[in-house]
């Protein structure tokens, strides 16, 4: 069995459902952007970029683009773009490691409690800025149950795996009796605790998140989703029910979002994103990443000291659970690591000179018994 939408999810045979309905209108083929409102250039500059990276984009989320707006911040993400084909000095075929730490095909294990589990390396949607699209471009890259087993034996092996993290492609592009076999086979081992699930879905084709997907991923294990919304326009009355249905499933919800140029750099979006995420959708703002080193991307790249400032301001606008952690995924493996400015100006003994959240530093003298 295939994991591709075209031959597994969305058989002829059988009658589209809802969200398979909303993959067939949209954008599947490089062909298909011929139908979008693009100036001829434009449309010519896309079909090249689309050609050295898949492109895909579901009716739902393609209808959110205001054509009228060249730098619609919708658009920016997923229609194919000319910049897409410079390659900067520094860029990365693999800008966070996952290679390099995949003892075994379709697993990264860079932390000794929790692996990465690739089942597929096809996804709903196609962004422009992922730092895995050397992998997505590859062909023959679905689900089966023999591509697998070597990952499904390695988590089975180490004992010390308490967390899974499937994740691609779209895990959630899948069908349900693949997501179902999955989760049965992890679950069949004790020593893991949680099945985390990395996913465009929510955003981009909400109404994949049914009744029935929802029920094939409840068992044993606690299941956390992260959601990936990047600018308040993509949280749609969709995207809530969607939300909703899982949270109401029990589910944990985070998402982590990613700082790029011309979409969500502006302290008004993030603050509207990362409030909203919360006090709307339930969703708790977990990561803000800074831009990974993926091929043609420096166009979308904002700098550190630009994200920190954003986060700085977000902390002085949005309560503590609003706030996401702004981190960079550094290269070769180094993992996740904040960058938000520190407040701790220095320090002489036991007192500390912090500066506040209104910008006076103050001093601070700590009082401990093992001091």
């Amino acid at each position: 069995m295939t994991s591709d939408l075209k031959d597994a999810a969305m058989d002829a045979r059988a009658p589209d459902t809802a969200w398979q309905a909303d993959v067939r209108a949209g954008v599947r083929h490089v062909r298909d952007l011929a139908a979008l409102p693009l100036s001829p250039a434009e449309r010519a500059a896309a079909q090249e970029a689309a050609a050295a990276h898949k492109v895909r984009i579901p009716k739902a989320y393609l209808d959110l683009i205001d054509w009228n707006d060249p730098n619609d911040p919708i658009r920016a993400q997923v229609i194919p773009s000319p910049d897409e084909l410079v390659a900067t000095e520094g860029e990365l075929d693999d800008p966070i490691g996952d290679h390099e730490f995949s003892p075994v095909p379709r697993l990264t294990h860079r932390h000794a409690d929790r692996v990465l589990l690739f089942p597929t390396y096809q996804c709903a949607v196609y962004c422009r800025f992922c730092f895995r699209k050397e992998s997505l471009t590859s062909i023959g890259r679905g689900y089966t149950r023999e591509a697998l087993e070597p990952a499904l034996a390695y988590i089975a092996g180490h004992p010390e795996i308490r967390e899974v993290i499937l994740t691609g492609g779209d895990p959630l592009s899948l069908p349900d009796k693949a997501l179902a076999e999955i989760r049965a086979r992890i679950e069949a081992l004790p020593h893991v605790r949680l099945l985390r699930i990395h996913t465009r879905v929510p955003v981009a084709l909400p109404s994949r998140i049914t009744a029935g997907l929802v029920a094939t991923l409840q068992g044993r294990l606690l299941v956390t989703v992260v959601t990936h919304f990047n600018h308040p326009r993509e949280i749609t009355g969709e995207a809530e029910t969607a939300c909703r249905t899982m949270r109401q499933a029990g589910f944990v919800l985070l998402n982590q979002s990613v700082l790029l140029k011309g979409v969500n750099d502006n302290v008004e979006v993030l603050e509207e994103l990362c409030r909203e995420l919360m006090y709307r959708l339930g969703v708790k703002p977990y990561y803000l990443h800074h831009g990974d080193l993926a091929r043609g991307m420096a166009h979308r790249r904002a700098t550190i000291e630009e994200g920190q400032t954003l986060v700085a301001e977000l902390r002085a606008r949005l309560s503590g659970i609003c706030n996401p952690t702004y981190v960079i995924d550094l290269p070769d493996g180094g993992g996740k690591v904040p960058l938000a400015a520190s407040h701790i100006e220095g320090r002489e003994g036991e007192t500390w000179r912090i500066r506040g959240q209104d910008g006076v530093v103050r001093a601070y003298t700590e009082v401990a018994t093992d001091l």
